[in-house]
């Protein structure tokens, strides 16, 4: 055995042994800190649950729209915010204030549109405030200055919320208009580290496209949104907001509203909230035929640990498990692809397990293309959307914001939509068994662009397995991390 293959083995070994240890830190210092705020249910073992009992209660006869990618969030946000009669309320992690949610010549800025609406309706708009320290974007300063763009000679209200608990954020995207409509999801208003405006079709661009999904509600749960909004509001800009009407019933969609609160953040709160991290946990767990993911980040050492369960032991023999992920993540690559990499070897050549990223192309154009979208769908009925990220700090220590939904016609054409988008194939080809679509398109796309990368040709297809996927990680990194600042 060469020296070099001895080193790559002990090495792995190392990891393996290390990165395990730590990883168990990470579970029992989680587990210990919720069952002393009284959330142990979190971690409980019961994969028969429906709704989160820690959460708001679901409400039904709600309309939920799922608004794939830039062009159609962007449009219908845009007409929303023109139609508002009495106020606009925002929560976002980032704004850009020269952004523009319709492309066409002529179109307003983001910033114009809502100061033309604070003449005539209340325009409150609450953004995070960025790191203490400038290590990382948006900066405070850039936050600073986006308050004042947006409150200069204006009647909007903005506030900066600086409750983050140490090395984490607000990172929740929620719009409330009149109390009667809302949009929860992925997508910031925001090019920062990217445009996040782009078509279904993904064209090559000459820079990183986006790919983002976020929800239009109405209906009942409209007033659990507004309500969110409405606490951290109180306790940020100490202006007392009226409490939500709750809308009339609108569609035939039960809807559960979910968040990420961390404790002693907020009065309305001292103990927090994890419905997201719950319903995550029990949801995967619940899984009989297949599990369907979308997110920026695969780094949880719950969400791994499940999802290893999952593969050494199946509940079906044609269970399957396919994960979009970007190529490049903004960070955390290397403790995702460790991550990966253990999946990889759960699967043990089982072909149980697809990770595949995404990319623009057009007549040999390659172009990079980040999924940025939150999306989870379990055996084609349970679908949650919005934006937490599955690590430590969505599901831990950021204020995130979810919808969930156990109804199967919404949560099988959400997917159908998905898979025709990044298989690029009409919905009527892959309109069938998952398993089937899976080994039958998704592998080989995915597996055959990959060899056309490595072999130096273009890609002609959307969908790549998701290179250089291996046990050998410097997965330490994120549950060092968790350790660290997750106190």
């Amino acid at each position: 055995m060469a020296v070099r293959e001895w080193r790559e083995i002990m090495m792995g070994r190392i990891d393996d042994v290390v990165g395990g240890a730590l990883e168990k830190s990470v579970r029992r210092h989680h587990r210990n800190r919720l069952s002393k705020l009284g959330h142990a249910d979190v971690f409980s073992a019961d994969d028969s649950r429906t709704w989160v009992p820690g959460a708001r209660a679901a409400t039904t006869g709600n309309d939920v729209e799922v608004l794939i990618d830039g062009e159609a969030a962007f449009a219908s946000i845009y007409d929303a915010l023109r139609a508002a009669h009495s106020h606009v309320h925002i929560a976002g992690w980032h704004l850009t204030t020269v952004f523009w949610l319709r492309r066409e010549p002529g179109t307003p800025t983001l910033r114009e549109i809502l100061v033309d609406l604070a003449q005539r309706v209340d325009v409150r708009v609450l953004l995070w405030a960025g790191p203490p320290l400038p290590i990382f974007q948006p900066t405070r300063s850039m936050m600073k200055q986006v308050q004042q763009e947006l409150t200069r000679g204006s009647s909007v209200r903005c506030e900066l919320d600086a409750r983050e608990r140490t090395m984490h954020c607000h990172h929740e995207k929620v719009i409330v208009i009149d109390d009667e409509l809302a949009f929860v999801g992925g997508i910031d208003l925001s090019d920062l580290s990217g445009d996040r405006w782009d078509l279904s079709a993904h064209p090559p661009r000459g820079a990183t496209g986006w790919h983002d999904v976020s929800t239009r509600l109405r209906g009942p749960v409209v007033a659990d949104v507004a309500d969110h909004f409405r606490d951290r509001w109180q306790e940020v800009a100490h202006e007392r907001l009226p409490a939500p009407v709750r809308q009339p019933e609108a569609g035939s969609v039960a809807v559960q509203l979910l968040r990420t609160v961390p404790e002693r953040t907020y009065g309305f709160a001292r103990r927090g909230e994890f419905s997201i991290a719950d319903a995550y946990l029990h949801g995967l767990a619940s899984a009989r035929r297949f599990i369907y993911l979308e997110n920026q980040f695969l780094w949880s050492a719950e969400i791994a640990e499940l999802l290893i369960e999952k593969l050494r032991n199946p509940p079906a023999p044609d269970f399957r498990i396919v994960i979009v992920l970007p190529a490049r993540p903004s960070n955390g690559a290397d403790t995702t692809r460790g991550q990966l990499g253990r999946l990889v070897a759960a699967d043990n050549g089982a072909g149980r397990l697809l990770a595949a990223t995404v990319n623009a192309h057009a007549d040999g154009t390659i172009d990079p293309l980040y999924v940025h979208a939150k999306v989870a769908v379990v055996d084609d009925r349970w679908l949650t959307i919005g934006s937490a990220n599955l690590n430590e700090h969505s599901l831990f220590n950021d204020t995130e914001v979810n919808v969930l939904t156990l109804d199967p016609t919404l949560a099988r054409r959400t997917r159908l939509r998905l898979w025709a988008e990044h298989l690029e194939l009409g919905m009527d080809v892959i309109d069938g068994d998952p398993t089937n679509v899976i080994d039958r398109y998704w592998k080989p796309v995915a597996e055959e662009q990959l060899a056309r990368t490595r072999t130096g040709r273009p890609q002609n297809r959307r969908v790549m397995t998701l290179p250089a996927v291996s046990r050998r990680s410097e997965r330490l990194a994120g549950p060092a991390r968790g350790l660290l600042v997750d106190g």
